[in-house]
């Protein structure tokens, strides 16, 4: 039976550089087999009880893929919908529905601009300190809307 499960984290790359975390904040809530957090952190959390504090890798595969070079596209400035001066990193929505992708400038020749729609972290293994902070199992009413209850 799946659970919710609710954890703090902290994410860092294989170099040890801390990427994000949520000390000092809001612990994330995810109901297991949802798709709200990444595959291979699910899979790790599956057995974790309260108060269990692990160290979980995530080879870039089961996090946010490897990186698509299909994915890196040329596209001339005027056709983007952005105002004003672009600089390489700079990332937008590419259209004005919730759902449009963002990219990230990765270029800038002449013209053109290249633009990578990869996830910034595709291609990139994760480390993650997590603690549990609980886990139950999930409602009737959570499993049929694949969302916990209040978070």
């Amino acid at each position: 039976m799946p659970r919710v499960v609710t954890f703090h984290y902290t994410l860092r790359d294989t170099s040890n550089r801390v990427l994000d975390t949520s000390a000092g904040g809001t612990p994330i809530t995810f109901l297991e087999g949802s798709g709200h957090i990444i595959d291979g952190l699910d899979e790790q959390l599956r057995d974790a009880d309260a108060g269990v504090k692990r160290r979980v890798q995530v080879p870039a595969a089961k996090a946010y893929g490897e990186r698509d070079p299909a994915q890196v596209q040329r596209v001339n400035r005027s056709l983007l919908p952005v105002e004003g001066e672009l600089n390489v990193g700079d990332t937008f929505q590419v259209g004005p529905e919730p759902g449009a992708p963002v990219v990230t400038v990765a270029g800038l020749e002449g013209d053109d601009v290249l633009l990578d729609a990869n996830h910034p972290l595709a291609g990139v293994d994760l480390v993650f300190d997590v603690e549990i902070v609980s886990a139950r199992a999930a409602t009737a009413e959570e499993l049929q809307g694949k969302q916990p209850q209040g978070g």
